[in-house]
């Protein structure tokens, strides 16, 4: 596994999982035999044997460099795999060495200091940390959503604004069309053409 984590030095504890899961890796991307990959292709096989050798190689390794680098280095990364296992290789290092020597006493850094309030005394503090940035979010969740609801009720009063005047207008062309309805439109158009042979006879 030619990976960023696999060249640096580390305990043993690293080094022994690190090539556990090398072999992991290799296995797993090259599970799917040549047999597997002939079977699927068989036609392309047989007409170009060396091609889809290359092909099946190709996509093998392609497969153990993408579990390695685009995976197992992220996941690395992320949960500081390295220097934990380095971390617990030193802690089980020193408990046998003073299981060794026969020491059965207290931590020297802390005397009688019971397990479970060396745990509390690490965890708890992670987990105020945690327990804060929850609440900050979720303080600055509830900030944005009252801003989009105030928004909302914004959109929705301009909405019935909108309609409330659309109304109107619409009341009033309906009015104006009942009083156009109601004249006498024959009269009308007998005076105007009245109107327009006195203007011709005039003229």
């Amino acid at each position: 596994m030619a990976s960023n984590a696999s060249t640096q030095a580390g305990s043993k504890r690293w080094t022994y999982f690190h090539s556990a899961l090398q072999l992991a890796v290799q296995r797993s991307a090259h599970k799917w035999t040549y047999e597997d990959f002939a079977e699927c292709f068989s036609l392309w096989c047989d007409e170009q044997p060396e091609n889809a050798a290359t092909i099946f190689n190709l996509i093998s390794s392609r497969l153990e460099t993408s579990i390695t680098q685009e995976n197992c280095e992220e996941l690395f990364k992320k949960y500081n795999v390295k220097e934990n296992l380095d971390n617990l290789h030193a802690v089980v290092s020193t408990a046998r060495t003073r299981r060794q020597t026969g020491y059965d006493g207290s931590d020297i850094w802390r005397e009688d200091l019971p397990p479970r309030a060396a745990v509390r005394a690490r965890t708890v503090p992670m987990l105020e940390k945690e327990r804060d940035r929850l609440r900050a979010e979720l303080a600055q969740l509830t900030e944005e959503n009252n801003k989009l609801h105030h928004q909302m009720q914004l959109n929705v009063r301009a909405k019935d604004d909108a309609d409330a005047d659309a109304t109107k207008l619409l009341d009033t062309l309906d009015k104006a069309l009942a009083r156009w309805n109601q004249l006498p439109l024959d009269d009308i158009q007998s005076w105007a053409l009245q109107t327009a042979e006195s203007a011709g006879s005039k003229a």
